[in-house]
This record gives structure tokens, C-alpha cells and sequence, in this order.
């Protein structure tokens, strides 16, 4: 059984209110209308899509909920002397921030190949930056040795119960801010705010779906239907959405995320991620990383898995992309 509750989500939302953002919903008739004709006309109306604006979010991305739950409850039982953790990026800039936040040192452990505007963004908020091989067992052996040598806290980027509480709070404004909700989208690396959102829902609203996205590549739904987690440690996804890089879900994460049905696991590859990125420029004029793409990519991919909803959520989890100098090219 799970130790992530519903309760301790709730309670979360209340512990981090004010310290991260409750961020905005949008809507687009373009991108409406572009999954309507998608489906076959019926009697039912054509659902429509609601956008959750976590790149508007503090640092960036929804992982500064996860991270300042993390802060919070670690300091208020432990006397440690700062925190660590390891990123490809936005929960290293998230942990950094919300360290900053209640006046503690951060370092944070960077594989080798991370965006850098990332890595910028985690050393502009005072973090120490290490970098190592991108591997998950490079990452996690030095955030350790870390931890042991200066008294840190570890908050490990997706496989901690505080983290989830956090980000599950993405669920609780959701389904406040969408009327009539019943489905909701979003991608899957680690599986953190999967398994935060996922378990919010089937405690207090079941009749919410929730569908995860994962990369070609990651190989969930198969993990899914054994019920097991069938991953080793080994190298990253090979995507454009360098958020999902990581190949196996973490252990905590899988106790929620196994009890999903295999159906609620979609796959989509870097073109179909990249249609929909080009698609949330356009017509939503957000700025959002490949990452955050990826729930609308699925979207109109399975067109038919979703015609029969009315009221679908997708979260748009970062907008930490780097930054093109049209300057450079003159």
C-alpha cells in the first residue's frame, strides 16, 4: 500500500500556499477545434482542452511544489545543514529556489548533457553546480556522498513521498479551476507528479481520468501490466523532451503508478512532440519546454481514447527552454 495519501496532499497545499504559485488555466478555440475535427462527428459535443500554466510556475515548473513541501517538512524535524539532489535541470532550479526560500544551501548534482539554461537558472538562484556522467547511478552515488560528507537532506527529484505530496497539488487546482473535469494529461519521467496527481484523484474524485505520456522509448505500459517495475538503471530515454529523460520510474512512484490500467499509458515519439510544441507557440503564444508538449501531443495522437470526454486537463509542466539570440545569426 501506498504512503502517499490524499490527506497529506491536501495538507501539502496548505503548507506550500504562499510560497509557490497557484498558476492560471487557458483555453484556445484554434486547438479546439484542430482535436474536433480529429473525432467523428457524433451527438456529443467535442471535448475541449484546458491548459494548467505550470511554466508560469515559481523556478519554472511545477517542481517547485514537490521541492518546497520537501523543504518544509525536512526543516521543521530535522536540524540538517543545507540540501542536495540531482536533475537534468528544473527540480535542481525548484530545490534551489525553495532552499534559498528558508535560507539554506543547495547543491545540486548535473548530468553532463542538461539543457543550460537549466544549469544557469540552478546556479542564478545560488546553488552549487557538480556535474557528472548522465547516468541515474552517477547521479544518485554522488548526491550520497554528498549528503554523508556535509550533513544534507536529500530530495530526490521524483521517488520521495514529500516530493509527491507536493505535486500532487497540481490536482487539488485542477479540479477547482476546470469545471466538469474529467480527464487529466500529463507527462511521465520519474513518475513524482504522476503519482501525486494519480493518487489525489482516485482518492477524491475517481471518476477523473488520468492518462500518462510517456516518450518512445520508456517502455511503462509494459511495466504496468506486469505490475512490476522492469527497468535496470540504464541510459536515458534518447528524446527531445529533456524533462522525461529518465528511464525508470522510481520505486515509490511505481506503488501508485502500477495501479493504473495499461490503456492509461500512451506513447509518443519526438515528431509528434514537436508538432504539438510548434502547436503551443502558435496558438497558445506560451513558452513552454518539448516536456510540456507532450500531453497535447498525446492528445491529438489518440484523438479517439479522448473523444468521449468533455472536459480534458493537460499540464503544461515547464517553460525552462533555452533562449535563441536571433542576433547571433547576423
Amino acid at each position: 500500500m501506498s504512503a502517499l495519501t490524499a490527506v497529506a496532499i491536501d495538507a501539502a497545499a496548505q503548507r506550500i500556499a504562499g510560497v509557490v504559485h497557484r498558476t492560471p488555466v487557458m483555453t484556445s478555440e484554434s486547438l479546439d477545434r484542430l482535436l474536433a475535427d480529429r473525432i467523428p462527428k457524433g451527438s456529443k459535443p467535442a471535448p475541449k482542452l484546458y491548459f494548467k500554466c505550470e511554466n508560469f510556475q515559481k523556478a519554472g515548473s511545477f517542481k517547485a511544489r514537490g521541492a518546497a513541501n520537501a523543504v518544509a517538512k525536512t526543516l521543521a524535524t530535522s536540524d540538517v545543514s543545507g540540501f542536495v539532489t540531482h536533475s537534468s535541470g528544473n527540480h535542481g532550479q525548484a530545490l534551489a529556489f525553495a532552499a534559498a526560500r528558508f535560507n539554506k544551501p543547495c547543491t545540486v548534482v548535473v548530468p553532463s548533457n542538461a539543457p543550460k539554461a537549466k544549469v544557469s537558472a540552478i546556479a542564478a538562484y545560488g546553488a552549487e553546480i557538480v556535474s557528472v556522467e548522465p547516468t541515474i547511478t552517477a547521479r544518485k552515488g554522488t548526491c550520497h556522498e554528498l549528503a554523508e560528507k556535509r550533513n544534507l537532506a536529500i530530495v530526490d527529484p521524483h521517488d520521495d513521498w514529500d516530493v509527491m505530496e507536493g505535486q500532487g497539488t497540481i490536482a487539488i487546482e485542477m479540479f477547482e479551476q476546470i469545471d466538469g473535469l474529467d480527464a487529466v494529461v500529463l507527462a511521465v519521467g520519474g513518475g513524482g507528479l504522476l503519482g501525486g496527481v494519480a493518487q489525489w484523484f482516485s482518492e477524491r474524485h475517481p471518476e477523473v481520468a488520468v492518462f500518462a505520456v510517456e516518450p518512445e522509448g520508456k517502455d511503462l505500459r509494459k511495466s504496468v501490466k506486469a505490475g512490476t517495475r522492469l527497468w535496470d538503471s540504464g541510459a536515458p530515454v534518447d528524446t527531445i523532451a529533456d524533462g522525461i529523460r529518465v528511464l525508470p520510474i522510481g520505486e515509490k512512484c511505481f506503488e501508485v503508478v502500477k495501479t493504473l490500467p495499461e490503456s492509461a499509458v500512451l506513447t509518443v515519439n519526438d515528431s509528434d512532440i514537436a508538432s504539438a510544441w510548434r502547436l503551443i507557440h502558435e496558438r497558445l503564444k506560451l513558452v513552454i519546454e518539448p516536456t510540456g508538449a507532450v500531453p497535447l501531443a498525446a492528445v491529438l495522437k489518440y484523438s479517439d481514447v479522448f473523444a468521449n470526454f468533455s472536459n480534458i486537463g493537460l499540464v503544461l509542466c515547464g517553460g525552462n527552454v533555452d533562449f535563441v539570440d536571433p542576433l547571433r545569426s547576423k
